[in-house]
């Protein structure tokens, strides 16, 4: 079985036969199709008695000049009430429509919603559905509030058109039009991304139903039906940089799906269940014949609540058949994180079909918070055998539901595994010649390299930082620097590496400070000088921060824009190694002072300012650096930097708080600080509350470095009795918001704003 496979995320796709299963019929309403053929002319437009309808379209074209490209696009009503005055039926409009270009491997999206998207999302949120995270339902509130919806989803800018009694839909400069002679022309414009799409579908077989005669469930256990003409002509030109160039040739495929909830109107409150998740393919093979197949999970119950296999061939007819519909290996988007297949596997025994279905590339996420926050829908190349004989074709696929990461915890565990994986490309434990020459050298010193034992290079200097990566970690200062780029505009695809980068920079400090701190754990393992020696480890931690540099080659940057990156860079490396500098010294110059008189400012600030340099100042110009490789303007990268700034000394306020009041899983012992004599922000606030008794007694019993949980809890209790932690959290509290209000309208609302808000919250409120 291929790799990741078996992993939990897809134990819902345990092998399984799915289709021609049967079950009695609904009753439906009038205006559906009867027995027989479907009758586009009467069933394309509007139905009246559906609370929602979908119109799809999608196509596999070569352009004139040989690129290969292929696009979806999806046309959404959905009811959404009466006119409380006038008893109307109101309906939301949605359209989402991406294209995938197969050589330069870009996926180009857009998502348009209702104008009323912020009100019924406040309204979902109201109801519990989206997201089960507190803190991202919060930021998600916080922007529908202000009347806005996050990027990449955007409001429509005027009301959609939908014509009643013929197939036209007008969703901004988006069009879909149903010509008299049954050609469907679509016209897509995304002025944001330089596309414009002019195509038409000319039908070259008629309509099939899907499911039971036409009738499937719905993603809301709604009854709907839904037909599909699968082979189409396709014309027409596509602009990706402005110049039209003409199609060559191409095949398309259009569907539509219309129905209600059993309970109609009443089901408008209900909402869309976020326990279902679903399978999708349709594929055109070069014989002539054609296959379409679903697959709909309960993922609370395992429980398959809808699978469908039908085969057309080449002269149109159906064929209801079983078989096996899987997905085999896993890729992680480096966007939302989470992980799709990008291969699956289609076998029907009975017609003697065995197909391969291969994605034309990896990345074809749809990042649209619409779907918590993402989906999968892209091109596949299709081999196998069919009836003995070689097949091929094209074809798309869908999947949504399975992979969502729905919360906090969730989403920065999958960017630690991530980053791992990131490093451990960077750092192989069993390096090739040409990676430790990379790594040492470069190609054009591959001289340095005669002599080199490459083993022992890799034992030496490359084991040290796997044993502390390898381990896991907080992976925030990892995303940071991704997100800043897609938050200020960029597109982070194109600098996948740098998630190895802010890790080798924080675990080369660690590695070198548990040297000069005396530690001996790490992660919850020994120290890496415990394990290799301190000249290893100081050498290795070192080492990491130069690997680091190896990561920012960026060529798609101008120069100047790679200077700046450089110049952030080792400005994060100098900071960093003030701040332990300093924190090497301590304090004691300033710590008497406080005791004797009762003024602690001025130890505060030494303490604030170690934090600063140690962890906020690297954490800034990481995300300076991201907003900087994003295009961002002078004051987006200063409000960022800020912010970030904002939030590692937050970070490091609320650790020194926890570290007296309690990580949750037990993750360090309660009073560590106490036990190793530290002075940190809340015993300094302590010392400027206390009574002069009281403060001399607080600065013995840390000299003493208790180790008796009667006198550590002692202390604890002095501290927190005095107000000291609740001023602490106060001020990690002022910092972050403050730094929040200033950035804020400096960026458009968008998925990875969304999620830095939520982690502000989750710096202040975690438990860990």
């Amino acid at each position: 079985m291929p790799d990741g496979f078996d992993r939990p995320s897809l134990q819902e796709d345990a092998p399984s036969e799915v289709g021609a299963e049967a079950r009695s019929l609904p009753r439906y309403p009038a205006d559906w199709p009867g027995p027989g053929p479907i009758d586009l002319v009467q069933h394309d437009p509007p139905h009246a008695s559906s609370t929602t309808e979908w119109w799809y379209l999608k196509a596999h074209i070569e352009l004139v000049d040989g690129r290969r490209q292929s696009l979806f696009a999806a046309f959404f009503r959905v009811l959404k009430g009466r006119d409380e005055r006038t008893g109307e039926l109101q309906y939301a409009h949605s359209l989402t429509w991406a294209l995938s270009d197969v050589a330069r491997k870009r996926y180009l999206t857009q998502s348009l919603v209702d104008r009323d998207a912020p009100r019924l999302g406040i309204e979902k949120l109201d109801r519990g559905e989206g997201s089960r995270d507190p803190l991202i339902r919060r930021a998600m509130r916080e922007v529908c509030v202000r009347g806005r919806v996050p990027q990449p989803d955007r409001l429509f800018e005027r009301a959609p058109f939908v014509a009643t009694s013929r197939l036209e839909l007008e969703f901004d400069d988006n069009l879909l039009r149903k010509t008299d002679d049954g050609r469907y022309r679509l016209h897509l414009h995304c002025p944001r991304q330089h596309v414009d799409v002019e195509l038409e579908f000319t039908p070259r077989k008629p309509a099939v139903r899907h499911g039971d005669d036409g009738v499937v469930k719905g993603t809301q256990g709604e009854d709907m039906f839904y037909y599909f003409v699968p082979r189409c002509d396709v014309r027409g030109t596509i602009a990706t940089e402005g110049v039209p160039v003409s199609i060559a040739r191409g095949g398309g495929w259009y569907d539509h799906e219309f129905g209600r909830h059993p309970e109609g109107e009443a089901s408008i409150q209900k909402g869309k269940r976020d326990d279902l998740a679903w399978n999708w393919c349709g594929l055109q093979l070069e014989d002539g014949s054609e296959i379409s197949a679903y697959r709909i999970v309960d993922l609370s119950s395992e429980e398959i609540l809808g699978a469908r296999i039908l085969v057309v061939d080449s002269d149109g007819t159906r064929h209801d058949v079983a078989g096996r519909f899987e997905p085999r290996n896993l890729w992680q988007s480096a966007r939302s994180f989470n992980e799709y297949p990008t291969r699956w596997i289609l076998e029907i025994p009975s017609r003697g079909i065995e197909l391969c279905l291969e994605a034309s590339f990896d990345d074809q996420e749809f990042v649209t918070v619409i779907s918590k926050p993402a989906f999968w829908e892209g091109r596949v190349e299709v081999s196998g055998t069919l009836g003995g004989r070689p097949a091929v074709g094209t074809g798309y696929v869908e999947r949504s539901g399975f992979a969502s990461i729905d919360d906090l915890e969730g989403f920065f565990a999958a960017v630690g595994r991530r980053v791992r994986e990131s490093v451990a490309e960077c750092c192989p434990r069993e390096p090739s010649f040409t990676q430790a020459r990379d790594l040492i050298a470069s190609a054009e010193r591959e001289d340095w390299m005669v002599g080199v034992d490459v083993d022992r290079f890799a034992r030496t200097l490359l084991h040290p930082i796997r044993e502390i990566t390898d381990r896991g970690g907080k992976s925030w200062r990892s995303y940071a620097a991704l997100a800043c780029c897609d938050i200020v505009g960029g597109d982070s695809r194109r600098f996948v590496q740098w998630l190895a980068m802010p890790e080798l920079m924080h675990v080369g400090s660690l590695i070198v400070d548990d040297v000069q701190d005396g530690s001996t754990v790490r992660r919850g393992g020994p120290a890496a000088h415990e394990i290799y020696g301190q000249a290893h480890a100081i050498n290795a931690g070192t080492a990491a921060y130069f690997i680091g540099q190896k990561l920012l080659d960026a060529k798609q940057l101008s120069a100047d824009s790679r200077l700046r990156i450089y110049d952030l860079y080792f400005e994060a490396l100098r900071a960093g190694h003030a701040g332990q500098a300093l924190d090497i010294e301590g304090f004691d110059d300033v710590l008497d002072d406080a005791i004797a008189r009762g003024d602690a400012d001025a130890l505060e600030q030494r303490i604030l300012a170690i934090h600063r340099l140690k962890t906020a100042a690297p954490a800034a110009s990481l995300a300076r650096m991201g907003a900087v490789a994003g295009g961002g303007s002078d004051a987006q990268i200063d409000g960022i930097g800020a912010y970030f700034e904002g939030l590692g000394l937050a970070f490091q306020i609320i650790d020194d708080v926890l570290n007296l009041r309690g990580f949750s899983r037990g993750l360090k012992a309660t009073g560590e600080d106490i036990m190793h004599g530290k002075v940190t922000l809340p015993v300094a606030k302590a010392f400027g509350r206390l009574a002069p008794t009281r403060r001399g007694w607080l600065l013995a019993e840390l000299r003493a470095k208790p180790q008796q949980t009667e006198r550590v809890a002692a202390c604890i209790a002095e501290i927190e009795g005095c107000g000291a932690l609740d001023a602490c959290v106060e001020q990690a509290y002022a910092l972050v918001e403050d730094a929040w209000r200033h950035f804020d309208p400096l960026v458009a609302d968008s998925f990875p704003k969304i999620i830095l808000r939520a982690f502000g919250w989750y710096v202040l409120e975690r438990h860990y």
